[in-house]
């Protein structure tokens, strides 16, 4: 019989360097319907905590996550993440295991989520597993900005970037933990995600940031998080076979 496809859960990366920059962001996002936000790196590394603390005044019931990509003294950052109000961690999968359970850890003690990165990874597959051995909640399969753009990389991938879609089969299929996919994907490439098996959608640069400056977007931005909310809408609302 019909029934109806999963729905996605849409986060927003707040790739910015501002918090008043990304408060403009975040408002958007949220009128167009988007499910979570994320205090990027450059935001955290600009803002410190003050970044997140904002976020959570202004939206005290919505999921943030704190895009720390913690490397090392895992619990103390953990720790002032989830006392900043970040419901979500990010912790990398090249860091020591310790750390990784460090801020496993913390992330019991303060009742947030955590989630394993696997950028800089040789072998993203492995690194996922290994991140959901050692207690993470969500793995972040990961394209780096940099790679994405090194002249030595792009001409070992015959003339073109690599793409977070190359191996997101392969770590979806190693572990049984929801998995995200980021680094540079287009509206047409978020869109196929679900296919891959991944519902947890993350809107980023070059989408929603630009990707050059960090800094707003030319495009309508609002119109576009509509337009990709309501097509995710129109496709979730279209019956399957069952």
């Amino acid at each position: 019989m019909p029934t109806a496809r999963k729905h996605p859960v849409v986060q927003i990366s707040l790739d910015l360097t501002s918090v008043a920059e990304a408060l403009d962001h975040a408002r958007k996002a949220v009128r167009a319907g988007v499910d979570w936000l994320e205090a990027g790196t450059p935001l955290i590394l600009a803002e410190g905590l003050r970044a997140v603390k904002v976020l959570r005044q202004e939206f005290p019931t919505r999921p943030i996550v704190a895009d720390l990509k913690t490397m090392d003294g895992g619990y103390l950052e953990a720790e002032m993440m989830a006392k900043a109000g970040a419901n979500y961690v990010v912790v990398m999968a090249r860091a020591h295991p310790a750390t990784v359970q460090a801020v496993v850890k913390a992330g019991k003690d303060y009742g947030v989520k955590v989630m394993g990165d696997d950028l800089g990874c040789p072998d993203k597959a492995a690194a996922a597993r290994a991140l959901e051995d050692l207690g993470v909640d969500f793995i972040v399969h990961h394209v780096g900005y940099d790679e994405r753009r090194d002249p030595k990389v792009i001409a070992a991938h015959a003339g073109r970037a690599p793409s977070p879609l190359d191996e997101l089969r392969k770590v979806v299929n190693a572990v049984h933990i929801p998995v995200q996919a980021v680094g540079g994907l287009s509206v047409a490439e978020v869109m196929k995600l679900p296919e891959y098996g991944v519902f947890h959608l993350v809107l980023g640069a070059p989408l929603t940031v630009d990707a050059d400056a960090f800094k707003s977007p030319a495009h309508d931005l609002e119109g576009l998080l509509r337009e990709i909310i309501a097509r995710l809408n129109a496709t979730e609302s279209s019956p399957t076979a069952g």
